[in-house]
């Protein structure tokens, strides 16, 4: 997955189903969290906490030193890369839903269908969540 930079770490998912924490400047792997299987979501990192999909239906939460605070199943992958508003986050599954979990607990808060996988990464403007399905749609739902 692309790499995310927070504070000089720079947090990535990996095929070989880890999340890392790579040292920016000496190189160094500082840690690696396991999961199920591959890794194509990009991660984001909200107020310490790492953020990310997995090929094995997940929504991970993870905190700086590698420890899970919790995590959200999907019927699908996920492969989309979250994004953070107000609270919570968004993104999609290849279960066809675009899903919105709190940021805190990993609680669900609302679930959408759509009419095909949703492998796209969701961006949020204005209170809108805009995320691409496979069924050829952009949609655009409120948060």
């Amino acid at each position: 997955s692309s790499p995310f930079i927070y504070d000089g770490v720079a947090y990535v998912g990996s095929q070989d189903n880890h999340i890392y924490a790579v040292d920016i400047k000496m190189g160094y792997s500082i840690w690696r969290f396991r999961t199920g299987k591959p890794i194509i979501s990009s991660p984001v990192v909200v107020n310490k906490v790492i953020y990310i999909g997995s090929a094995d239906g997940f929504l991970y939460a993870v905190d700086l030193n590698g420890k899970e605070l919790w995590k959200f199943q999907t019927e699908g992958q996920v492969v989309s890369s979250p994004a953070f508003a107000n609270g919570a986050l968004y993104f999609g599954s290849t279960d066809n839903k675009i899903y919105s979990v709190d940021a805190k607990k990993g609680l669900l808060r609302w679930e959408y269908e759509t009419g095909g996988p949703v492998i796209s990464s969701a961006c949020v403007v204005d209170n809108i969540v805009y995320i691409g399905s496979t069924d050829q749609y952009l949609y655009a739902l409120n948060t």
